[in-house]
């Protein structure tokens, strides 16, 4: 591998942290207005405002990814249902793993509250982690490939994405 795709692909690196990181301002500031918004419904209104604020940042997110990041064209419908997936896999491997890996903590912590929240945090370094190799080679993958044109016949007319 050369210096220029070295280069190239540490820029990509740093161009996803930053949506990455714009994301998760955005969905948060976004979470908080909707629950402000829907504060008459109850506990219904947070999860209205949680549902609404997820798929708004999801979107905001894969078009940032789409753009900025991978820099794709086309095939906007079937990206952001892979995009999809690549979040639900990543939420369902949180879920899952959240409760031994707090066990853990909390065996080398003490029964403390922070077990949970260094569990939480570690757990979102591994997701951004295998979020950015899903959307890289799932999500947002060069046209050509077998499954895409098991899915689709004119995806090999599709233009390829830059590093």
């Amino acid at each position: 591998m050369n210096r220029s795709t070295q280069l190239a692909r540490a820029w990509q690196v740093i161009r996803y942290l930053m949506v990455g990181g714009f994301n998760t301002c955005f969905g948060y500031s976004l979470f908080v207005g909707l629950n402000y918004l829907f504060r008459a419904l109850g506990v219904y209104g947070s999860e209205i405002a949680s549902l609404l604020s997820n798929i708004i940042s999801i979107t905001v997110a894969f078009l940032g990814y789409k753009w900025f990041v991978f820099r794709t064209r086309g095939h906007y419908f079937r990206e952001w249902l892979r995009c999809l997936s690549v979040y639900g896999t990543s939420m369902v491997f949180s879920l899952i793993m959240l409760p031994p890996l707090t066990l853990l903590m909390r065996h080398w912590f003490g029964r403390s509250q922070w077990a949970s929240n260094v569990a939480a945090a570690i757990l979102t370094m591994l997701t951004v982690v295998g979020s950015y190799f899903g959307h890289k080679h799932f999500s947002f993958r060069r046209s050509g490939d077998a499954l895409d044109a098991a899915l689709d016949p004119d995806a090999s007319n599709a233009v390829e994405s830059r590093p």
